[in-house]
C-alpha cells in the first residue's frame, strides 16, 4: 500500500494550506485514516484522524482550525488547515490503518511569522 501526500509549503501566519493524501489500497474505504506531524526536536503526534464512517477526531491544538475529510471513491484523504500558526510547522504524514499502520512520505508545512 502506497500513501503520496502532497499540499505542503510555505505561508504566513493565519494562512491556509490543504493537504492531500491518496493511496493504492483497495480497502481505503474501510479504514481509519488520519494526519499526524512531526516537528523538528520533538515526537510525531496525531494531528486529526477520520474513520471509515466519516467520525473525526482532533488534537486539541488544531480544533476549530482544521478540517478532515474523506473521499472514498477516489480514495483520497484531505485537511484543511485555516488560521496556521508557527506552531504548526512540522513535516506532516497521513496514515492509514487498517489492522496495521501504513504511511506517507510526508510534506513539509512552514508557517512564517
Amino acid at each position: 500500500v502506497q500513501l503520496q501526500a502532497s499540499g505542503g509549503g510555505l505561508v504566513q501566519t493565519g494562512g491556509s494550506l490543504r493537504l492531500s493524501c491518496g493511496t493504492s489500497g483497495s480497502f481505503f474505504s474501510f479504514s481509519t485514516t488520519g494526519w499526524y506531524r512531526q516537528a523538528a526536536g520533538k515526537q510525531r503526534e496525531l494531528v486529526a484522524i477520520i474513520t471509515s464512517d466519516g467520525s473525526t477526531n482532533y488534537a486539541d491544538s488544531v480544533k476549530g482550525r482544521f478540517t478532515i475529510s474523506r473521499d472514498n471513491a477516489k480514495k483520497m484523504v484531505y485537511l484543511q488547515m485555516n488560521s496556521l500558526k508557527p506552531e504548526d510547522t512540522a513535516v506532516y504524514y497521513c496514515n492509514l490503518h487498517l489492522y496495521m499502520d501504513y504511511w506517507g512520505q510526508g510534506t513539509l508545512v512552514t508557517v512564517s511569522s
